[in-house]
């Protein structure tokens, strides 16, 4: 899932398509959801633990993970420590805080990506937006002379 070196904790928490869950939930290992959550999903740093939205899963809260994979719909603001993955079918609703990021084709963000700069043994610092300036023309150069606009 996130390289050979990587191992997600044994202890693994499954919310079921069935189910649905309404207040905040504390992990340290890793929680796969299939359902419903209306509430924050949240979890130190440092626990190495992995959360999983499936394409049938839904989150209306804030998730705070080192690794989260997202290929359902989460309504609120993300924040990863170590590596976020948005598959095909995820929709988020919300601003994207991550240090590592990979993002499928089809992936829908509907809020800000912003990185956030991580040193070795340190909690995450403050968010960096990503600079988006729309493109302007400008004028084509030869060779490095400009061109004549009299023309």
């Amino acid at each position: 899932m996130w390289g050979s070196k990587q191992t997600v904790a044994n202890d693994v928490t499954l919310i079921s398509v069935k189910a649905e869950i309404s207040g905040d939930i504390r992990v340290s290992g890793g929680l796969h959801v299939d359902g419903r959550i209306k509430g924050n999903i949240l979890a130190d740093p440092d626990s190495g633990a992995a959360v999983r939205i499936s394409d049938k899963g839904y989150v209306e809260g804030e998730i705070r993970a080192p690794n989260i994979v997202i290929n359902g719909e989460v309504k609120g603001d993300v924040y990863s420590s170590e590596h976020i993955e948005l598959a095909k079918k995820a929709v988020v609703t919300g601003d994207v805080h991550y240090v590592m990021m990979e993002m499928v084709m089809g992936a829908k963000v509907n809020g800000k990506l912003l990185h956030v700069a991580a040193e070795k043994g340190k909690k995450v610092s403050k968010p960096e937006p990503v600079d988006a300036k729309p493109v302007t023309e400008a004028p084509m150069l030869d060779a490095g002379k400009p061109v004549n606009k009299s023309s």
